[in-house]
C-alpha cells in the first residue's frame, strides 16, 4: 500500500479510543455543567435494550421464530422499564440541583 506523502506508518499503526459518554468532559465546562449535559447511564443502556431488541422481535417475525420474537419483546419492554429508571434519576438530580441552587 502507497502512503500519501509527509505520512508515515500505516493506519492499523494508529488507535483511536473515544471516551465513554460519563468521562467525556465539553472544553470550559464545570463538573455541575457536565452532569446536566449526559443523559443517565441507564437511560443510554435503556435506549440500547429497546433498539436491540426491536431488531431482535422484528428478525424473530421475519424467520417465524416465535423464541426469537418473544425473547425480543422482553429486551424490548426491559429497556424501556431500564429507561424509566433512568428518567427518574434525572428528575431527582434535577430536582436536587434546583433545591440547592435556592
Amino acid at each position: 500500500m502507497a502512503s500519501s506523502p509527509g505520512m508515515t506508518g500505516s493506519l492499523t499503526d494508529r488507535t483511536c479510543n473515544p471516551p465513554d459518554a460519563a468521562s467525556f468532559w465539553i472544553r470550559g465546562s464545570s463538573a455541575a455543567d457536565h452532569e446536566e449535559k449526559l443523559m443517565n447511564k441507564d437511560r443510554i443502556e435503556g435506549a440500547a435494550h429497546q433498539a436491540k431488541g426491536a431488531v431482535k422481535e422484528t428478525a424473530g417475525k421475519a424467520m417465524g421464530d416465535k423464541k426469537a420474537e418473544v425473547e425480543g419483546k422482553v429486551e424490548r419492554a426491559a429497556g424501556k422499564v431500564q429507561n424509566a429508571v433512568g428518567g427518574a434519576k434525572d428528575a431527582v438530580r434535577d430536582a436536587t440541583k434546583e433545591w440547592s441552587d435556592r
